[in-house]
């Protein structure tokens, strides 16, 4: 079961788990002989005067001798005197807050061990859910994109979220009463069988009648509690995805589409949460009728034995105490059990999560080699090939060129092409299914991750910004980014202008995504965290999209006099942002057709020149 394996996974949990178990043990015996004491008090105490031989021999005693004292009165009755009912109610008293106060000491250990007993399955719980959100973060910041393809964002987190919540209520539960319940459910039935009142067919009868209710439920709801996590996910997918597209939403007027396929979604998820709130409704009027109804028939019978002279009062209370013991410990125990299965299948889906191991690890060797070598950043492309885990052909094939330091290489070709995924090859978002991607000579599957990223500043296709300020998303390329380098990279990025006159300047606030800024200004916010971080490398996805061409001709000018000797790859579509590259790939199905400057290109390559007359004029073709 996923829920027991999460639950005794962490083994610093296990002493407070031996604790709980042995407190519940504790608890329920203290419980469990708490109506034995009430029977006493009322068959001894009340019934009996609390007078027996046993206990009261000195009462015993002075009824005997006040009548070996009256020998008119032999084998009469005698009338008890005044001191003789002084005597007698005190040891009654006696006897009763004898009983009382073991009652009472019954009773707060039993609150002792209960208070305990919460507070340690609310640690545990609490810290079981804080290790899983933690483990779930962590490796999911380990993923690579192949990983991050397998899983929804929407299911992410929820998986992260909803599932791990659900785990945690249920944690409390198990703890407090899965444990609980059984022991009380059992005791109850063994001191049943020790009151001899003859009734024992009630209970019985009863655990098959709780037995059969709760099969019904199960079977009804069981089903539907597993495909909740799952409707949950589609929720959470649409609202993520109207969110975050709203813009579009609003400029194709799309609204009704999207309030209606939130609808479905959410009707799907409603009707669900209705049928199973319904049954979980019906289900405490059921088992509090069925109470009742044993309750009555303890009561008829017993009262009928009570009147015959078989069965004490005492006897019979005990009898309705430790039935309704067994009662509620199956109906906790329904409870949980329709729990579990839905915090089953959610830490199902967090193993999930935290068992789907990186498909890109480092090496063991790794952290060893090359730590400490000056890599100059020249990238090499060694007969790549790619394909991706579910495609049925490379998307790339046999790729081979280099990029130098000091120098920009740019990479153009038509749309899927596989411009991007080459260049995700070289952070190691992805590993090449053959040949290899060399830096300065060192395969990067030789290299630690964390080293190889040190080493390249990259601006996606995207620019993605973070809640915050300005000053905090440029230098969130590196602790060690000062504000004089903040600055310079802006002033490279071309962002300093629109910087200076938000109000703030540099401590302006960023909202989350950067849905304050322009597209262009996110853009060269983006790529002014790149040049802060001072890389070898620079990969810049066709990060120049959403700039103006003056602008983009100012930055590339920046670049070109501040870049110094990093190798720069440039992933364009436009012609004009790689006019003045080095060299330029040519990319076509995924294989490098032709490579050279633009005049070369312009001669040799007949997929470039299209490229070029779909874009330039013919006097800018010629120039």
């Amino acid at each position: 079961m996923n829920f027991l394996k999460l639950v005794f996974r962490e083994k610093k949990y296990l002493p407070f788990i031996v604790c709980i178990v042995a407190l519940l043990i504790v608890q329920a015996y203290c419980e469990l002989n708490l109506p034995r004491y009430m029977s006493d008090i009322v068959d001894v105490g009340i019934m009996k005067g609390g007078v027996e031989t046993a206990q009261a021999p000195d009462a015993a005693e002075a009824v005997q001798a006040s009548g070996a004292n009256d020998p008119e009165g032999a084998g009469e009755k005698a009338e008890p005197s005044e001191a003789e009912k002084a005597a007698a109610y005190a040891v009654q008293m006696d006897y009763m807050w004898r009983m009382l106060g073991i009652m009472l000491r019954y009773t707060l250990i039993a609150c002792g061990a209960a208070v305990v007993v919460g507070l340690l399955a609310s640690l545990t719980s609490a810290g079981l859910a804080k290790k899983l959100r933690r483990d779930s973060f962590i490796q999911i910041m380990d993923y690579s994109n192949k990983e991050m393809d397998m899983f929804s964002p929407a299911s992410l987190i929820t998986r992260s979220t909803n599932d791990i919540q659900q785990i945690q209520m249920a944690t409390v539960f198990f703890l407090r009463l899965v444990l609980y319940a059984p022991a009380m459910a059992v005791g109850g039935i063994i001191m049943v069988g020790q009151t001899d009142t003859g009734l024992s067919w009630v209970i019985v009868v009863a655990i098959l009648i709780l037995a059969g209710v709760i099969g019904i439920l199960l079977g009804l709801t069981l089903p539907k509690f597993r495909r909740m996590q799952g409707l949950i996910d589609g929720v959470n997918l649409v609202s993520r995805e109207v969110l975050t597209g709203l813009n579009v939403i609003r400029a194709f007027n799309r609204e009704d589409h999207e309030k209606e396929r939130f609808d479905v979604a959410s009707k799907a998820l409603f009707k669900n949460q209705l049928f199973t709130n319904r049954a979980m409704s019906m289900f405490m009027p059921i088992i509090m009728f069925i109470m009742n109804i044993i309750m009555i028939g303890i009561v008829w019978f017993g009262g009928q034995g009570v009147d015959a002279g078989n069965l004490q009062v005492g006897g019979l209370m005990a009898f309705i105490s430790y039935t309704m013991f067994i009662v509620m410990a199956f109906m906790m125990l329904s409870m949980v059990t329709i729990m579990l299965p839905r915090a089953d299948v959610a830490a199902g889906r967090v193993l999930e999560v935290i068992n789907t191991k990186c498909s890109i690890k480092d090496k063991p060797e790794a952290e060893l080699h090359h730590e400490d070598k000056e890599f100059s950043g020249r990238v090499t492309f060694e007969d790549v090939s790619f394909r991706y885990s579910d495609a049925d052909e490379d998307t790339l094939s046999g790729v081979s060129f280099t990029a130098e330091p000091g120098k920009t290489t740019a990479i153009i070709g038509g749309t899927g092409s596989g411009k991007s995924t080459l260049i995700n090859l070289i952070p190691r978002l992805f590993d090449v299914t053959g040949g290899r991607v060399a830096v300065d000579g060192v395969d990067v599957r030789d290299l630690s991750q964390k080293k190889l990223r040190s080493l390249i500043g990259v601006v996606p296709q995207k620019g993605m910004l973070f809640a915050g300020t300005i000053g905090s998303n440029i230098k969130y390329s590196g602790e060690g980014v000062s504000d004089e380098a903040m600055k310079k990279a802006a002033e490279i990025a071309q962002a300093a202008g629109f910087i200076d006159e938000k109000e703030g300047e540099y401590d302006a606030e960023i909202a989350q995504g950067g849905s304050n800024v322009s597209g262009g200004q996110r853009q060269r916010l983006a790529i002014a965290r790149a040049v802060a971080k001072n890389p070898k490398i620079f990969i810049f996805d066709d990060s120049f999209s959403a700039l103006d061409y003056r602008t983009d001709s100012n930055l590339r000018k920046a670049m070109s006099k501040n870049l110094g000797d990093a190798t720069v790859l440039i992933v364009a579509q436009r012609i004009a942002t790689i006019l003045r590259a080095d060299k330029i790939v040519v990319l076509h199905d995924g294989e490098v057709v032709s490579e050279g400057t633009h005049g070369e290109l312009l001669k040799s390559c007949e997929i470039y020149r299209e490229i070029a007359e779909s874009q330039l004029s013919e006097e800018e073709l010629t120039a």
